[in-house]
């Protein structure tokens, strides 16, 4: 089923996403209250408010935005297929949520036009709607699902297509990589780090770099599905 998909047609994209504020004692006093209602069930003896926050407050589109969005496209040429990426990555939330829905808005707008991401579903997607409501922007016709049937929304996403169905455990997208042997790159931070590096570093341009990278491990595990064979390195073309 995934060899009659459109390589061409995919948008490929991962999101990094960092805390609003820091530290949870930066939050203003209703900000605390309504973080600690959201995750009050998450509270154990070993475990305070402060550290879920430090833990999860990135995850939280109510208490987090996003810092960087990075896609990628499959084209062929003479030699196979080449990955080539972008990133839209700023300081200012509403400025690279405009400018991902810019590219959305231009060359992803067609019925036919497909997204695809590793717990996109549950994450990325959802997370990027829920950003651009809040800072007042309109939403993009292929994120826009309010009304339509299942079958109309073009979204993959690898994650689902691993559960066959199995609902039963999350499966990360550098375990799927490890058993499909996907080389990935080492790099010098993780998802964890995001929040420090962005907040305490003001290192956007190493989140991007790490987020370009996930978003070639993300298409060449996707390929792999297919059943073909990954795209060499030098056809991998970063921004």
């Amino acid at each position: 089923m995934l060899k009659k998909v459109a390589l061409e047609k995919i948008l490929f994209l991962d999101i990094e996403t960092a805390p609003l504020v820091y530290k949870f004692e930066d939050l203003d006093e209703k900000g605390r209250e309504l973080f600690e209602s959201k995750t009050r069930f998450q509270l154990r003896d070993d475990k305070t408010y402060e550290d879920i926050y430090n833990e999860r407050s990135s995850i939280f589109a109510e208490f987090g935005k996003i810092v960087c969005i990075s896609v990628g496209f499959v084209t062929h040429s003479s030699t196979g297929k080449q990955i080539r990426l972008k990133s839209f990555y700023h300081d200012d939330e509403e400025t690279l949520l405009k400018q991902f829905s810019g590219l959305l808005g231009e060359h992803y707008n067609s019925p036919t036009s497909i997204l695809c991401g590793h717990n996109a579903k549950e994450f990325d997607f959802p997370y990027i709607c829920r950003r651009m409501l809040i800072n007042g922007l309109e939403l993009p016709e292929t994120l826009n699902i309010a009304g339509k049937k299942p079958w109309e929304i073009n979204h993959l996403d690898t994650m689902e297509l691993w559960k066959f169905g199995d609902f039963k455990a999350y499966t990360s997208l550098s375990l799927l990589c490890h058993v499909f042997n996907i080389p990935t790159p080492k790099d010098d931070i993780s998802g964890a780090d995001v929040a420090r590096v962005y907040h305490e570093e003001k290192g956007l341009e190493r989140i991007k770099t790490y987020c370009e990278k996930d978003v070639v491990a993300l298409i060449q595990l996707f390929i792999k599905m297919r059943g073909e064979d990954l795209v060499e390195d030098a056809e991998i073309h970063f921004s």
